[in-house]
């Protein structure tokens, strides 16, 4: 049977797929940032999983709002890098498990999650991002196949925190439901506090931030009995997003350790990384 064996939660700025684009690992600006990586990826090397669930938004990419779907999966067999407008990322196509996604599919559909199912899914900066960071040795190939889900945090209405924290308990109970021995591991995706527009452009709030990593390991029950209202005025309108990685933390159990957390907040938006290993797993 598959099982999950950790968790993992990372920005998806753009501005850090610039940099890993150009080789600028040690910026300064960035390296506090940039070297909270480096534990995840030695983690990924050590461990190496054979699928990664991808818990992400659509930045109106493959999407647009006439018709965005509330969650997204794509069974492709393959993902094409997406032109936001600058040409694609140098970046290989990312593979995927569809035998596993379809899997995934008709096991949430059974656990009431209904779902867009995608058989051509390009990926922007939310799925790219945190990849490209997170397995940086991608030049012949992903070393890892990568099932992204899609999630409505742009268009209201949008799932509730509980919700997401639902779909990651249903995603557990897909994976362990999978017949094949499979190693997984689950992706959150996101900024912490930030808003990008209205009266609160560049609202920040660090204590927040780390607040919300505290309970992520803790209490998750707590951040799932929150309202969305509450995230975007703790967070800002663009934090609310971090919802994502409530639902990663959904499909873990009680029984993890929090092996490594970094936080960095420069200019207008908190970013983090957080790994969570499941205990004998």
């Amino acid at each position: 049977m598959a099982r999950i064996i950790g968790g993992m939660g990372s920005p998806h700025a753009p501005s850090i797929g610039a940099l890993i684009d150009a080789g600028d690992w040690d910026s300064p600006e960035w390296k506090t940032l940039m070297d909270g990586y480096r534990p995840m990826q030695d983690w990924l090397a050590h461990h190496k999983p054979d699928i990664a669930i991808l818990i992400y938004n659509d930045h109106v990419t493959s999407f647009f709002f006439d018709r965005y779907p509330t969650f997204a999966l794509s069974v492709a067999a393959e993902h094409p890098i997406a032109d936001e407008g600058f040409g694609p990322r140098p970046l290989p196509p990312v593979r995927g498990d569809w035998h596993f996604a379809w899997h995934l599919a008709h096991s949430l559909v059974e656990d009431e999650f209904d779902l867009t199912i995608c058989q051509d899914m390009p990926l922007d900066h939310g799925a790219l991002t945190p990849i490209s960071a997170l397995w940086p040795d991608h030049s012949k190939g992903w070393p890892t196949a990568i099932v992204p889900i899609a999630v409505n945090v742009l268009q209201f209405p949008v799932p509730t925190p509980r919700r997401l924290f639902r779909l990651g308990k249903a995603l557990r109970r897909a994976v362990e439901s999978y017949p094949e021995d499979k190693k997984v591991v689950i992706l959150g995706t996101g900024g912490l506090s930030h808003q990008l527009h209205g009266e609160r452009f560049g609202f920040k709030n660090p204590e927040w931030d780390h607040e919300f990593l505290s309970l992520l390991e803790r209490d998750p029950e707590s951040l799932a009995s929150l309202r969305t209202q509450d995230y975007i005025e703790r967070g800002g309108a663009e934090g609310a997003e971090v919802v994502m990685w409530l639902a990663m933390r959904g499909a873990l159990s009680d029984n993890i350790r929090k092996l490594h957390v970094n936080y960095h907040g420069p200019l207008h938006t908190g970013f983090a990384q957080i790994l969570l290993e499941e205990i004998g797993a």
